[in-house]
This record gives C-alpha cells, sequence and structure tokens, in this order.
C-alpha cells in the first residue's frame, strides 16, 4: 500500500482484526483481548431460535401418540395431517421392554418435538391412541418444551361388542 492508502484506510477508522494500524516503521500493537466480562456485557436478546433448513413456518398442528403396550410413537402434523416429523422408541434406541416405558415417551416426544418447534410450531392438539403408559408422560413433555396444548382427544378404538376379543392373558 502506498502512503495515501495507508492515511485513507486510517480515516475510515478500518482496522485489521487484532492488529492497530500505525506508522510503517514501527511494529503493530497488539489489540486487547476480549475477557469474560466483556463476554457477559453483550446483549443476550439478540440470541434466536434455530429454524429447520426447510422451515415449513407451521404454528397450529396435531400430535398423533400411539401407546401400545410394547411401544411409544409420535407424529407431528400440521392440521391437514401432513407429517412434519416423528420418532418413536426404537428409533431413540430404547430395545425390549423398555420401549414401553412413560420415559421412552418422554424422550420420543422431545425428540420429535424439537423438529416441530424448529419449523415454527407452538399449539398443537393432542390425540392420544392406545392403552399404554406413555400417554401422560408424552403430554407433559409436549408441555416442557413450551408448546401450548389446546386440546387432549382421547381416539383409542372402543368395539360396542363386535368381534369376540381374544383369550385372556396369564402372567
Amino acid at each position: 500500500m502506498s502512503e495515501e492508502e495507508n492515511k485513507s484506510v486510517e480515516e475510515e477508522g478500518v482496522e485489521t482484526p487484532n492488529v492497530a494500524v500505525t506508522d510503517q516503521g514501527a511494529e503493530p500493537e497488539k489489540k486487547k483481548e476480549v475477557t469474560a466480562e466483556d463476554l457477559l456485557n453483550i446483549d443476550l436478546d439478540k440470541t434466536k431460535i434455530r429454524r429447520a433448513k426447510g422451515s415449513k413456518n407451521i404454528t397450529t398442528g396435531i400430535v398423533n401418540v400411539l401407546a401400545t403396550f410394547n411401544n411409544t410413537k409420535v407424529t407431528f402434523c400440521d392440521t391437514r395431517g401432513n407429517v412434519i416429523s416423528w420418532s418413536s422408541a426404537g428409533k431413540c434406541n430404547f430395545r425390549g421392554s423398555r420401549k414401553s416405558t412413560a420415559y421412552a415417551a418422554q424422550v420420543v416426544t422431545q425428540d420429535a418435538g424439537r423438529v416441530a418447534v424448529s419449523h415454527g410450531m407452538k399449539e398443537v392438539t393432542v390425540k392420544l391412541n392406545g392403552p399404554g403408559m406413555g400417554r401422560d408422560s408424552a403430554v407433559r413433555a409436549l408441555q416442557s418444551l413450551g408448546m401450548i396444548v389446546t386440546e387432549i382427544i382421547d381416539v383409542t378404538p372402543v368395539p360396542h361388542n363386535g368381534c369376540r376379543a381374544p383369550k385372556r392373558r396369564r402372567v
């Protein structure tokens, strides 16, 4: 750079990172390093929720929870029924009898819920299906994610004495 260009850079106030602009004969001075106190003084309000890559901007939706004796599946849909995210106990690395626990249902709901929140979902209608242990914990997990639960509907099919039931289990 020529001297004229150096002067124009100094006038504009543009500096290279961590090095202050000085005369050509002198060594460059190191800038003051950022301390923890400086980082704490920065406004934390500017942090944003990460959006999903192909974000759909859906604010309301339906959560279908299928809690059987052997597994728990959770599906997040928009109001028309198009699936946004889903998860199951097997997908979350629960195996065998652990898949049907209430804790597995909580982890499954949080796994699928994080993806739905990143797509912009805030209000949900919950449709519970099946007799499993994960019904209540799935709803609690939704509320812990910050979603507003507007309705809880039980859609478990109940026969009105239709076909003969299977023989009783001996445990």
